[in-house]
C-alpha cells in the first residue's frame, strides 16, 4: 500500500475556495502603489478610472467568465489563446503575460521596502535610500515568497489572503481620512481640475490605469487548483471587481484631496498622503501602523503575481515550447517548483540591474510602462477571442449571448490598443524623453523576438520528437 502511494505521480491540488478567489482578485488588482503614479496626472484621472472600469474592466470580467467557462484548466490566458488562435499565438500571449511579471514583481518588492521603513519609524526611513540594504532585503523577500509558494498554494494563498485584507484596510483608511479632511477643511479638488487635457504626456497614464485593473484572469491561470471553478469564478469576478473598482476610485480622490498633483511621489505617495491627512486631523501616530498594513498588502501582491505568472512557463514546459524541466511538479508539495525558482531568479537579475544607471524613480517608471505594454498584449488576444467566439455557429459551452460577447470584445480591444499606444509616450517626470522611448521600443521588440526564438526552436524539436515517435510506432506495427 505504501509503495503504491509513493509511486503516485504528483498532481495539482484544488485548494482555492470562493473567498480565496475574491481576496486573490483584490490583492492582485488593487495595487495602491500605482495610485500615486496615476494621480500625478491630476483630477482628470478620476474620469480615466471610470472610462477604464466601464469599457475595459467590465469586458475583462466577461471575458474571464466566458473563457474560463469554455476552457477550464491550468494556464488561463495561455490556454484560452491557444484554443482560439493556435499554438504560436497562445505561446506569445503567455510569454508576454509572464515576462511582464518578471519586471513587475521586482518593482513591487522595491515599493514594499520603501513603505516598510515607514512602519519602523522616522529614523529608519533613510534605509530605503541605501542600495545595499535595499537589494539584500528585496532578495530575501523574493526568495522567501518563492519558498512559501513552492511549499504549496495551501500555504502561499494565506500570504495572498492576508495581503488582500491588508489592501482593503489600507484603502479604507485612506478613503476615511480623505472624507474626514473634506468634512473639516473642505475639498480643494474642483471640476476644473478634473477636465481631460489634450496632453499626451499626461494621457500616457491611461495605459497604467488599464494595467492597474488587470488581475481578474489571474485565478484562471491556476484553473486546476480552484474548487468548483464554474461556480466560484463568476462569483469571485463580480465581487472582486466591485470591491477593486470602488477602492481605486476612492483612493485616487483621497490622494488628490491630500496632496497637490505636482508634489505626489510616485514611490511613496500613499504614506505621504496619509501622513499629511493624519497630521491635519490630529492623528500623527496613524502613519506607522498604516505603513505596516500597507507593507503586508504589498507582500501579498508580490506573492500573488509571482505564484500566478509562474504557471505560464510551467504549462509551456508541459507543451514543450520551453525547457521541459519547467513543467515538473515538486514530488512532495505538488507545485511547479522549477518554474517558480526560475521566475524568481530572473526577477532577481532584473532587480540587480535596476540599481545600475538611471535614477530609481525613472527606472521604476520605465519598468512600469514596459510591464504595461507586455501585460496588455495578451488582452488583445482575449478580447479578439470574444469577437471570434461571437461569430461562431456553435453556442456549445457558452456563457453569454453572441451580441454581449461582440460588444465586450470590441470595447476591450479598442481600449487596450489605446492603452498600449499611450504607454510609449514619456510621462512628465521623465527627464530624457529619447532614452525612455529607446528603452521602451528596444525592450518590447527584443522580448517579442525572444518569444519567437523559443517557440520555433523548441517547436521544431517537439515536431521532430513527434515525427520520430510516430515512425517508431509504425515500424513496430509493421
Amino acid at each position: 500500500m505504501s509503495n503504491t502511494q509513493q509511486s503516485e505521480p504528483a498532481h495539482l491540488q484544488r485548494v482555492l475556495g470562493r473567498w480565496d478567489l475574491v481576496l486573490l482578485f483584490v490583492v492582485a488588482i488593487v495595487n495602491l502603489n500605482v495610485v500615486p503614479a496615476v494621480s500625478a496626472s491630476g483630477g482628470m484621472t478620476v474620469w480615466l478610472w471610470l472610462i477604464s472600469l466601464l469599457f475595459f474592466f467590465c469586458p475583462q470580467g466577461m471575458a474571464v467568465v466566458e473563457l474560463s467557462h469554455r476552457y477550464p484548466g491550468e494556464g488561463g490566458i495561455y490556454l484560452w489563446t491557444k484554443k482560439v488562435f493556435g499554438d504560436f499565438h497562445g505561446f506569445l500571449s503567455g510569454w508576454c503575460y509572464w515576462t511582464n511579471n518578471i519586471f513587475y514583481v521586482p518593482t513591487v518588492v522595491l515599493i514594499f521596502l520603501g513603505i516598510a521603513v515607514f512602519a519602523a519609524g522616522p529614523k529608519a526611513v533613510g534605509l530605503a535610500n541605501n542600495p545595499l540594504f535595499t537589494f539584500l532585503s528585496a532578495l530575501t523577500l523574493l526568495v522567501l515568497l518563492a519558498i512559501l509558494n513552492v511549499i504549496g498554494l495551501g500555504v502561499g494563498k494565506w500570504v495572498n489572503n492576508i495581503g488582500g485584507i491588508g489592501t482593503a484596510i489600507a484603502s479604507l483608511v485612506l478613503i476615511g481620512l480623505g472624507l474626514t479632511v473634506t468634512r473639516q477643511f473642505g475639498m480643494n479638488l474642483t471640476l476644473h481640475d478634473m477636465r481631460i487635457p489634450f496632453d499626451l504626456s499626461l494621457l500616457s497614464v491611461f495605459g497604467v490605469v488599464c494595467f492597474a485593473l488587470i488581475g481578474l484572469e489571474l485565478a484562471s491561470v491556476m484553473g486546476d487548483e480552484i474548487q468548483e471553478p464554474r461556480k466560484n469564478v463568476p462569483f469571485a469576478v463580480v465581487w472582486g471587481g466591485l470591491i477593486s473598482g470602488f477602492l481605486y476610485v476612492g483612493c485616487t480622490i483621497a490622494l488628490l484631496i491630500a496632496v497637490p498633483r505636482t508634489e505626489i511621489s510616485a514611490l511613496q505617495g500613499v504614506p505621504q498622503a496619509v501622513s499629511s491627512m493624519s497630521d491635519k486631523v490630529g492623528l500623527p501616530w496613524l502613519i506607522s501602523p498604516f505603513a505596516f498594513v500597507l507593507a503586508i498588502s504589498i507582500a501579498g501582491i508580490a506573492s500573488a503575481w509571482l505564484s500566478g505568472s509562474a504557471r505560464i512557463p510551467f504549462v509551456a514546459g508541459l507543451d514543450s515550447y520551453l525547457p521541459s524541466a519547467l513543467g515538473k511538479l515538486h514530488p512532495k508539495f505538488s507545485t511547479p517548483y522549477i518554474a517558480l525558482f526560475v521566475q524568481t531568479g530572473i526577477s532577481i537579475v532584473f532587480l540587480a540591474m535596476s540599481f545600475i544607471g538611471a535614477q530609481v524613480k525613472e527606472a521604476f517608471q520605465t519598468l512600469l510602462d514596459l510591464a504595461v505594454v507586455l501585460n496588455l498584449v495578451p488582452f488583445l488576444y482575449v478580447f479578439a477571442a470574444l469577437v471570434r467566439l461571437s461569430a461562431s455557429d456553435s453556442r456549445e459551452g457558452g456563457y453569454y449571448s453572441p451580441l454581449s460577447l461582440r460588444l465586450a470584445g470590441l470595447s476591450g480591444f479598442i481600449v487596450t490598443c489605446f492603452g498600449i499606444a499611450l504607454a510609449f509616450f514619456p510621462p512628465p517626470n521623465i527627464s530624457s524623453k529619447l532614452a525612455f522611448e529607446i528603452k521602451m521600443w528596444v525592450g518590447s521588440i527584443a522580448l517579442l523576438l525572444l518569444a519567437g526564438f523559443f517557440f520555433f526552436v523548441y517547436g521544431n524539436r517537439k515536431a521532430a520528437r513527434q515525427t520520430s515517435s510516430a515512425g517508431h510506432r509504425i515500424s513496430e506495427i509493421v
